[in-house]
Protein backbone atom coordinates (compact mmCIF):
# COMPACT_ATOMS: atom_id res chain seq x y z
CA UNK A 1 0.00 0.00 0.00
CA UNK A 2 1.39 3.08 -0.98
CA UNK A 3 1.22 7.25 -0.33
CA UNK A 4 1.21 9.77 -1.92
CA UNK A 5 3.91 12.32 -2.50
CA UNK A 6 1.63 14.87 -2.61
CA UNK A 7 -0.01 15.84 0.95
CA UNK A 8 -3.48 16.76 -0.21
CA UNK A 9 -4.77 18.81 3.55
CA UNK A 10 -5.70 21.85 3.33
CA UNK A 11 -5.46 24.78 5.96
CA UNK A 12 -8.91 25.60 8.02
CA UNK A 13 -8.97 29.45 8.06
CA UNK A 14 -10.34 30.38 11.73
CA UNK A 15 -12.08 33.67 12.33
CA UNK A 16 -10.49 36.39 14.74
CA UNK A 17 -12.84 37.15 17.59
CA UNK A 18 -12.34 40.03 19.06
CA UNK A 19 -13.10 40.32 22.40
CA UNK A 20 -16.06 43.71 22.65
CA UNK A 21 -16.44 44.37 26.61
CA UNK A 22 -19.64 45.39 27.62
CA UNK A 23 -20.24 46.92 31.71
CA UNK A 24 -20.34 43.87 33.07
CA UNK A 25 -17.55 42.25 31.17
CA UNK A 26 -19.70 39.08 30.41
CA UNK A 27 -19.53 40.01 27.09
CA UNK A 28 -15.80 39.87 26.04
CA UNK A 29 -15.55 36.42 28.49
CA UNK A 30 -18.11 35.30 26.44
CA UNK A 31 -16.26 35.71 23.24
CA UNK A 32 -12.54 34.84 24.07
CA UNK A 33 -13.67 31.54 25.77
CA UNK A 34 -15.03 30.64 21.71
CA UNK A 35 -11.98 31.94 20.77
CA UNK A 36 -10.08 29.47 23.09
CA UNK A 37 -12.41 27.02 21.80
CA UNK A 38 -11.69 27.55 18.15
CA UNK A 39 -8.41 27.13 18.74
CA UNK A 40 -8.22 24.27 20.64
CA UNK A 41 -10.31 22.92 17.41
CA UNK A 42 -7.78 24.00 15.40
CA UNK A 43 -4.59 22.34 17.14
CA UNK A 44 -6.45 19.01 17.16
CA UNK A 45 -6.73 19.26 13.16
CA UNK A 46 -3.67 20.28 13.06
CA UNK A 47 -2.32 16.79 14.51
CA UNK A 48 -4.34 14.90 12.72
CA UNK A 49 -3.46 16.42 9.93
CA UNK A 50 0.44 15.85 10.87
CA UNK A 51 -0.19 12.10 11.59
CA UNK A 52 -1.50 12.35 7.86
CA UNK A 53 1.20 13.98 6.33
CA UNK A 54 3.86 12.47 8.01
CA UNK A 55 2.64 9.55 6.88
CA UNK A 56 2.58 10.58 2.78
CA UNK A 57 6.40 12.52 3.13
CA UNK A 58 7.48 8.81 3.38
CA UNK A 59 7.63 8.74 0.08
CA UNK A 60 9.20 11.98 -0.64
CA UNK A 61 12.32 12.93 -2.31
CA UNK A 62 15.23 12.20 0.02
CA UNK A 63 13.81 9.20 1.95
CA UNK A 64 15.76 6.02 1.09
CA UNK A 65 15.13 4.17 -1.94
CA UNK A 66 13.08 1.08 -2.25
CA UNK A 67 12.55 -1.31 -4.90
CA UNK A 68 10.80 -4.90 -5.05
CA UNK A 69 14.14 -6.07 -6.34
CA UNK A 70 18.17 -7.22 -5.61
CA UNK A 71 19.37 -4.88 -2.53
CA UNK A 72 16.35 -2.85 -2.03
CA UNK A 73 13.69 -5.77 -2.20
CA UNK A 74 11.18 -6.06 0.59
CA UNK A 75 13.94 -8.44 2.52
CA UNK A 76 16.23 -5.37 2.30
CA UNK A 77 13.58 -2.86 3.72
CA UNK A 78 13.73 -2.55 7.32
CA UNK A 79 17.76 -2.32 7.19
CA UNK A 80 18.07 0.89 4.75
CA UNK A 81 16.72 3.32 7.31
CA UNK A 82 15.76 3.44 11.21
CA UNK A 83 12.82 4.74 9.85
CA UNK A 84 11.94 1.94 7.87
CA UNK A 85 12.54 -0.76 11.39
CA UNK A 86 8.77 -1.99 11.36
CA UNK A 87 9.22 -3.49 7.92
CA UNK A 88 11.45 -6.04 9.69
CA UNK A 89 10.67 -5.84 13.63
CA UNK A 90 6.63 -5.51 13.44
CA UNK A 91 4.17 -8.27 14.35
CA UNK A 92 1.64 -6.53 12.55
CA UNK A 93 2.78 -6.34 9.03
CA UNK A 94 0.76 -6.93 6.10
CA UNK A 95 0.27 -8.36 4.03
CA UNK A 96 -0.63 -12.26 5.22
CA UNK A 97 -2.09 -15.32 3.92
CA UNK A 98 -5.58 -15.89 5.07
CA UNK A 99 -5.86 -18.87 6.23
CA UNK A 100 -8.41 -19.43 9.11
CA UNK A 101 -10.67 -16.49 10.15
CA UNK A 102 -13.71 -16.60 12.78
CA UNK A 103 -17.10 -16.23 11.42
CA UNK A 104 -18.21 -12.98 13.59
CA UNK A 105 -21.04 -10.70 13.87
CA UNK A 106 -20.00 -7.91 11.78
CA UNK A 107 -21.20 -4.52 10.38
CA UNK A 108 -21.57 -3.58 7.16
CA UNK A 109 -18.82 -1.67 5.36
CA UNK A 110 -21.03 1.48 4.26
CA UNK A 111 -19.45 2.93 1.37
CA UNK A 112 -20.13 5.90 -0.14
CA UNK A 113 -18.22 6.46 -3.16
CA UNK A 114 -18.92 9.80 -5.35
CA UNK A 115 -17.42 10.55 -9.25
CA UNK A 116 -14.37 12.38 -8.60
CA UNK A 117 -11.82 13.99 -11.44
CA UNK A 118 -8.75 11.87 -12.57
CA UNK A 119 -6.03 12.55 -10.68
CA UNK A 120 -3.22 10.09 -11.62
CA UNK A 121 0.31 8.93 -11.34
CA UNK A 122 2.87 6.32 -12.15
CA UNK A 123 5.17 7.03 -9.21
CA UNK A 124 7.67 4.54 -9.78
CA UNK A 125 6.23 1.68 -7.36
CA UNK A 126 2.69 1.20 -8.72
CA UNK A 127 -0.25 3.39 -10.60
CA UNK A 128 -1.77 5.62 -7.86
CA UNK A 129 -5.33 7.83 -7.88
CA UNK A 130 -5.52 10.57 -5.39
CA UNK A 131 -9.33 10.87 -5.19
CA UNK A 132 -11.12 14.34 -4.33
CA UNK A 133 -12.15 14.44 -0.88
CA UNK A 134 -16.36 13.46 0.07
CA UNK A 135 -16.10 9.78 -0.36
CA UNK A 136 -15.62 7.54 2.32
CA UNK A 137 -16.68 4.33 4.31
CA UNK A 138 -18.40 4.00 7.20
CA UNK A 139 -17.79 1.05 9.55
CA UNK A 140 -20.18 0.87 12.67
CA UNK A 141 -19.90 4.67 14.03
CA UNK A 142 -16.46 5.31 12.16
CA UNK A 143 -16.12 7.26 9.03
CA UNK A 144 -13.10 7.16 6.84
CA UNK A 145 -12.43 9.28 3.94
CA UNK A 146 -10.72 7.68 0.58
CA UNK A 147 -7.57 9.41 -0.07
CA UNK A 148 -6.09 7.51 -3.00
CA UNK A 149 -6.22 4.24 -4.63
CA UNK A 150 -3.24 2.13 -6.05
CA UNK A 151 -2.55 -1.49 -7.75
CA UNK A 152 0.09 -4.31 -6.94
CA UNK A 153 0.66 -7.66 -9.45
CA UNK A 154 0.05 -10.22 -8.32
CA UNK A 155 -2.50 -9.59 -5.18
CA UNK A 156 -0.44 -9.26 -2.45
CA UNK A 157 -3.16 -10.93 -0.20
CA UNK A 158 -3.61 -14.65 -0.45
CA UNK A 159 -6.67 -16.67 0.65
CA UNK A 160 -5.93 -19.81 1.81
CA UNK A 161 -2.86 -19.60 0.06
CA UNK A 162 -4.10 -18.17 -3.22
CA UNK A 163 -3.21 -15.44 -5.10
CA UNK A 164 -4.89 -13.72 -7.42
CA UNK A 165 -3.96 -11.66 -10.38
CA UNK A 166 -3.86 -8.36 -8.99
CA UNK A 167 -5.45 -6.04 -6.27
CA UNK A 168 -6.22 -2.68 -5.55
CA UNK A 169 -5.89 -1.19 -2.38
CA UNK A 170 -8.39 1.80 -1.00
CA UNK A 171 -6.39 4.00 1.21
CA UNK A 172 -9.07 5.84 3.83
CA UNK A 173 -7.91 7.97 7.20
CA UNK A 174 -10.83 8.58 9.82
CA UNK A 175 -10.41 12.42 11.31
CA UNK A 176 -8.05 10.96 13.86
CA UNK A 177 -5.44 9.86 11.86
CA UNK A 178 -6.31 6.45 11.86
CA UNK A 179 -5.99 4.30 8.37
CA UNK A 180 -8.35 2.05 7.08
CA UNK A 181 -7.58 -0.11 3.76
CA UNK A 182 -10.27 -1.92 1.67
CA UNK A 183 -8.36 -4.46 -0.56
CA UNK A 184 -10.33 -5.30 -3.85
CA UNK A 185 -8.81 -8.85 -5.64
CA UNK A 186 -9.03 -9.21 -9.03
CA UNK A 187 -9.04 -11.76 -11.24
CA UNK A 188 -8.22 -12.08 -15.09
CA UNK A 189 -12.14 -12.51 -16.62
CA UNK A 190 -14.25 -9.86 -18.53
CA UNK A 191 -12.81 -6.87 -18.99
CA UNK A 192 -12.98 -3.80 -16.62
CA UNK A 193 -14.19 0.00 -17.99
CA UNK A 194 -12.93 1.68 -15.51
CA UNK A 195 -9.39 0.12 -15.22
CA UNK A 196 -8.73 -0.02 -19.20
CA UNK A 197 -9.76 4.14 -18.80
CA UNK A 198 -6.93 4.02 -16.09
CA UNK A 199 -4.35 2.07 -18.09
CA UNK A 200 -5.12 4.57 -21.12
CA UNK A 201 -4.50 7.89 -19.08
CA UNK A 202 -1.43 6.65 -16.99
CA UNK A 203 0.99 9.83 -17.85
CA UNK A 204 4.44 9.08 -19.69
CA UNK A 205 6.57 10.28 -17.32
CA UNK A 206 6.82 8.82 -14.16
CA UNK A 207 6.05 10.69 -10.56
CA UNK A 208 4.26 13.83 -13.13
CA UNK A 209 0.96 13.85 -11.73
CA UNK A 210 -1.45 14.04 -14.63
CA UNK A 211 -4.78 16.28 -13.43
CA UNK A 212 -7.37 15.03 -15.60
CA UNK A 213 -10.86 17.02 -14.71
CA UNK A 214 -12.60 16.65 -17.66
CA UNK A 215 -12.36 12.54 -16.82
CA UNK A 216 -14.73 11.96 -14.31
CA UNK A 217 -14.08 8.50 -12.65
CA UNK A 218 -16.29 6.36 -9.59
CA UNK A 219 -14.19 3.93 -7.70
CA UNK A 220 -17.45 2.28 -6.14
CA UNK A 221 -17.57 0.79 -10.37
CA UNK A 222 -14.44 -1.21 -8.66
CA UNK A 223 -16.53 -3.20 -6.14
CA UNK A 224 -17.78 -6.56 -6.11
CA UNK A 225 -21.78 -6.69 -5.96
CA UNK A 226 -20.97 -9.03 -2.47
CA UNK A 227 -18.67 -6.93 0.23
CA UNK A 228 -18.39 -9.36 2.65
CA UNK A 229 -15.00 -8.68 3.78
CA UNK A 230 -12.02 -10.09 6.15
CA UNK A 231 -10.65 -7.60 8.46
CA UNK A 232 -7.69 -7.58 10.43
CA UNK A 233 -4.60 -5.51 12.11
CA UNK A 234 -2.10 -5.11 10.09
CA UNK A 235 0.41 -2.29 8.16
CA UNK A 236 1.58 -0.20 5.43
CA UNK A 237 2.98 -2.69 2.40
CA UNK A 238 5.62 -0.61 1.33
CA UNK A 239 8.21 1.33 3.68
CA UNK A 240 7.67 2.59 6.27
CA UNK A 241 5.11 0.01 6.84
CA UNK A 242 3.56 1.62 9.37
CA UNK A 243 1.45 -0.37 11.94
CA UNK A 244 -1.83 0.28 13.39
CA UNK A 245 -3.89 -0.42 9.82
CA UNK A 246 -7.57 -1.74 10.00
CA UNK A 247 -7.54 -3.80 6.56
CA UNK A 248 -10.48 -4.81 5.09
CA UNK A 249 -10.03 -7.75 2.32
CA UNK A 250 -13.20 -8.36 0.10
CA UNK A 251 -13.69 -11.86 0.07
CA UNK A 252 -15.18 -12.02 -3.48
CA UNK A 253 -12.84 -10.43 -6.47
CA UNK A 254 -13.71 -8.44 -9.54
CA UNK A 255 -12.89 -9.14 -12.91
CA UNK A 256 -10.08 -7.35 -15.92
CA UNK A 257 -9.48 -8.80 -19.16
CA UNK A 258 -5.96 -10.38 -19.93
CA UNK A 259 -5.03 -7.69 -22.07
CA UNK A 260 -5.80 -4.99 -19.06
CA UNK A 261 -3.34 -7.14 -16.97
CA UNK A 262 -0.70 -7.71 -19.58
CA UNK A 263 -1.33 -3.34 -20.16
CA UNK A 264 -0.28 -3.03 -16.47
CA UNK A 265 2.81 -5.71 -16.05
CA UNK A 266 4.77 -3.27 -18.94
CA UNK A 267 5.20 -0.83 -15.64
CA UNK A 268 5.21 -3.64 -12.78
CA UNK A 269 5.48 -6.79 -13.46
CA UNK A 270 5.72 -8.13 -9.67
CA UNK A 271 5.30 -4.93 -7.00
CA UNK A 272 3.36 -7.54 -4.93
CA UNK A 273 5.14 -7.57 -1.09
CA UNK A 274 5.82 -11.27 -0.14
CA UNK A 275 3.40 -12.54 2.54
CA UNK A 276 4.08 -11.81 6.72
CA UNK A 277 3.99 -14.07 9.43
CA UNK A 278 0.27 -13.63 11.17
CA UNK A 279 1.62 -14.11 14.49
CA UNK A 280 -0.98 -14.72 17.13
CA UNK A 281 -3.33 -12.51 15.25
CA UNK A 282 -7.01 -12.51 15.24
CA UNK A 283 -8.59 -12.45 11.55
CA UNK A 284 -12.13 -12.42 11.66
CA UNK A 285 -14.85 -13.08 8.60
CA UNK A 286 -18.08 -11.24 7.99
CA UNK A 287 -20.76 -13.55 7.41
Amino acid sequence: MLFSRRARSKRSGFPVLRPRMGNSGLNGKFVCSASLMLLRGAAILLATNAVWVTTVIAQEQGAPHWSYEGQTSPSHWGDLSSDYAPCKIGHRQSPIDIEAAQKADLPAIQFDYKAAPLHIIDNGHTIMINYAPGSSIKVGDKRYELKQFHFHRPSEERIKGKRYDMVVHLVHVASDGSTAVVAVLLQQGADNALIDELWADVPKEKNKEGFLDSVQINVANLLPADRGYYTFAGSLTTPPCTENVTWYVLKHPVTLSAAEITEYSKLYRDDARPTQPSYDRAVRESK
